[in-house]
């Protein structure tokens, strides 16, 4: 049986990495989750939703950098985006995670590569969405959102709604008036930490959920599981909030058409949009958070 734990296992089977990351075959499958290597292959997918009223986020794939200057390199992969996205006028914010930007080499250099795009996200009238990473980053991932967002703003948050902590965490945010993304989590974390069973991700997400639509700044309810979203729109029909309130945030190739269906019923969608050479732990990842995902990949693979 497909499950999470098995996709978590393969992706830490650095064999197994080299050999899908050299399949021509794979490669081409994952182009469905994966805008493509480059920059230009990004910017066209994000304009394409664009089109279609779906705003994006552009993730450059990566992170645990193992020097000061990869962690630069990577840095103005972002600070380019962000011309871009301010010439060709997107409506696109950028995902990054503080291990790409050198957060396990220095915390104040880390600092400073994210201090330079926020200033770049302001002037191009856009965000920095601060990825979440494991357990072992969270506390340090949370205080550097709170030390940019006093000094610049344009700051969102992640939050996991699979860790005990996450309820802490959102009133903390709520009341610093910092915007959160709630994700469910998909790291494979100790059981004194996390939960988990699905069925009690699930409770915990709606409960974090209907707090931050209710106290929260402009959150992001990021998830495919429909019913959910349902629950999320009839809160919100509920309590009279304007759809407007908050946006859904899903992951490129994943229900397109139920990103194209919010939509067309008022309500703002963001997609997560990934590129880079540096795609085989995301690919894994999302396997994990939904393996029937994998029945996509065999079905490709195999014609």
């Amino acid at each position: 049986m497909l499950t999470r734990e098995f996709f978590l296992f393969l992706s830490r089977q650095g064999a197994i990495r080299k050999w899908v990351e050299t399949s021509a075959s794979l490669r081409n499958v994952t182009r469905r989750f994966v805008a493509g290597e480059t920059l230009d292959s990004e910017l066209a997918v994000c304009a394409a939703l664009g089109k279609e009223g779906i705003f994006s986020s552009l993730d450059h794939l990566g992170e645990n950098v193992n020097s000061l200057a990869e962690a630069a390199a990577s840095r103005d992969f972002y600070l380019a985006a962000l011309d871009q996205i301010a010439v060709r006028q997107l409506p696109s914010t950028i995902s990054v995670k503080l291990t790409q930007m050198g957060l396990d080499l220095s915390e104040e250099a880390c600092l400073e590569n994210v201090r330079s795009l926020v200033a770049k996200a302001k002037q191009a009238s856009t965000r920095i969405e601060i990825d979440m990473e494991s357990t072992e980053y969270t506390d340090r991932t949370l205080k550097m959102a709170e030390k940019l967002a006093d000094e610049c703003g344009c700051i969102r948050a992640v939050i996991q709604a699979y860790l005990f902590r996450s309820a802490a965490d959102i009133d903390r945010m709520n009341l610093l008036g910092i915007p959160v993304r709630l994700c469910k989590g998909a790291y494979h974390e100790p059981h004194s930490a996390a939960y988990a069973d699905k069925r009690e991700v699930d409770r915990n997400y709606l409960k974090l959920m209907k707090t931050l639509l209710d106290r929260g700044n402009y959150p992001a309810i990021a998830t495919h599981d429909e019913d959910i979203q349902n629950e999320a729109q009839r809160y919100r029909r509920e309590r009279g909030y304007n759809a407007d309130r908050f946006e859904f945030q899903m992951l490129y190739g994943i229900r397109r058409d139920l990103q194209r269906r919010l939509v067309s019923e008022g309500y703002r969608v963001r997609v997560y949009v990934p590129y880079g050479t540096a795609w085989y732990p995301y690919f894994m990842r999302r396997l994990a958070e939904r393996p029937a995902n994998a029945w996509f990949v065999l079905r490709n693979y195999f014609k």
